[in-house]
């Protein structure tokens, strides 16, 4: 295998301090980043685009706007990745696939142009999946290159944990933030349904989630808030609310752990972890059920246990558009062999099938909602174990597709290791209590002695 040296993350709030004495400034925290990128991007391969000369002059504006005592937000002057599903007016848009090879859009996606207005510094447009989906593109994990980063926000997760970005913009509908983000050591978050703005995303599913990967606690929040701050929710939601800065840590009271479908395929490390994790917990005086102490939480276990195929089946009916007139009205060849398999299934299925997948998701979610009058927060593992071996799969999403069937926030602590590799500590909470979720993150870090 070849291992590389263990990458760094680097935190654009721990310079902040010196922003503001004077020392240190966002261009040369940018120069910093494109230092990183030149060195590792032709082994790591996280990026489909970059637009060095747009990142150096909005760096530019953005240190004389901190010389001045002027910053338009805690994220002014941050660089940032955009996943390669965003429309970006200056970059192309491929979407991971050859049918839109070379294209670009007109306009920015509401996410991007949010950032762009809070000063942050778009870099480049980062590796996605054909239309982030299960077909990879060939980003390598910066922890071994011989290893998938995750997808289908693998680029985004990549760049992040290799030092190239403080943050990048991820997406998830099944498992597509939250996963790299573990594989590849980074904190990554998937809010609720609706959370933020997906205009100009080409992610069109009903559990789909513009999330985030940052290389800290307080990063992952700030983004998020303020983007959701200027853009808002996707229509008929209003967006992640609550203080721009990272919430006050709150230790929870009441946690509650879920095995999930995934417990049968976790390695046998990755379960020694989650104990470990669970034995912290309780030695800080909160209190840890599961479905053998509350029937609760077996009807949790119960509901959730079919979320792969049953998310499954919703994506495909949602996905037959576009799919359809990509194969009719474009070339069918330049479909993965996958994405034509999902074509097939959609045009086997009725709107009579869909409705009721539908309505079998409601009934899971009424029946994990009723946990939140019981407990803070649940917990499991993000993923069965260390990201696999080998390029040719993203890796299992067995632990991560509940959240997205639910609808409910959820995140990635990098707190567990697996082969001597990331494995991070999965936290899911309740439908449009994101910020409550990240209080208790915050307390949760501190039990593993690491910042927020």
């Amino acid at each position: 295998m070849a291992k590389t040296d263990k990458p760094v993350a680097r935190s654009y709030f721990a310079a902040i301090a010196a922003f503001n004495a004077g020392t240190d400034t966002p261009r040369a925290f940018l120069e910093r980043c494109i230092e990183t990128i030149e060195a590792l991007e032709p082994q790591v391969g996280a990026f489909v685009a970059t637009n060095l000369p747009g990142a150096r002059a909005a760096a530019d504006a953005a240190s004389q706007r901190w010389n001045v005592g002027r910053a338009l937000s805690p994220i002014d002057g941050m660089p940032v990745g955009i996943k390669d599903i965003m429309e970006t007016a200056d970059m192309v848009t491929e979407q991971g696939s050859p049918l839109f090879k070379g294209w670009k859009g007109p306009r920015d996606a509401a996410a991007v142009i949010a950032l762009r207005e809070a000063g942050a510094v778009v870099v480049g447009k980062t590796v996605t999946t054909e239309f982030a989906s299960i077909e990879p593109r060939g980003t390598k994990n910066p922890w071994d290159l011989a290893r998938t980063p995750g997808g289908s926000s693998s680029g985004s997760a990549a760049a992040v944990a290799a030092g190239m970005l403080p943050a990048a913009l991820g997406t998830q509908v099944v498992g597509s933030t939250v996963r790299p983000a573990s594989f590849c050591g980074c904190f990554g978050y998937k809010p609720s349904v609706g959370g933020i703005n997906r205009g100009g995303s080409y992610d069109e599913f009903s559990q789909s989630c513009t999330g985030m990967i940052a290389a800290s606690l307080a990063e992952t929040w700030t983004v998020a808030r303020v983007i959701a701050s200027r853009a808002g929710g996707d229509p008929g939601y209003t967006g992640i609310t609550g203080p721009i800065e990272l919430p006050a840590a709150k230790p929870p009271r009441r946690v509650a752990m879920l095995d999930t479908a995934g417990w049968p395929r976790a390695s046998e490390e990755a379960k020694r972890q989650l104990a470990e994790a669970r034995a912290r917990l309780a030695a800080a005086g909160i209190e840890v059920a599961d479905r053998k102490t509350d029937k609760a939480i077996d009807a949790v276990e119960t509901a959730i246990a079919s979320a792969g195929p049953l998310s499954m089946d919703i994506n495909a009916w949602e996905g037959r558009w576009p799919l359809n007139t990509y194969a009719r009205d474009m070339d069918r060849n330049g479909l993965s062999k996958s994405a034509q398999n999902r074509l097939a299934q959609a045009e086997a299925m009725t709107q009579e099938q869909y409705q009721g997948l539908i309505a079998e998701r409601d009934r899971v979610r009424k029946i994990y909602a009723a946990l939140a009058d019981r407990y803070d927060v649940c917990v499991t593992l993000p993923a069965t174990g260390a990201a696999p071996i080998g390029l040719g799969s993203t890796g299992d999403p067995i632990f991560v597709v509940p959240s997205s069937l639910l609808g409910t926030p959820s995140m990635t602590l990098p707190v567990l290791q697996a082969e001597g590799l990331p494995l991070g500590l999965q936290l899911m909470g309740f439908q449009n209590a994101d910020a409550a979720m990240f209080a208790s993150a915050a307390a949760v870090l501190r039990l593993f002695d690491i910042k927020p």
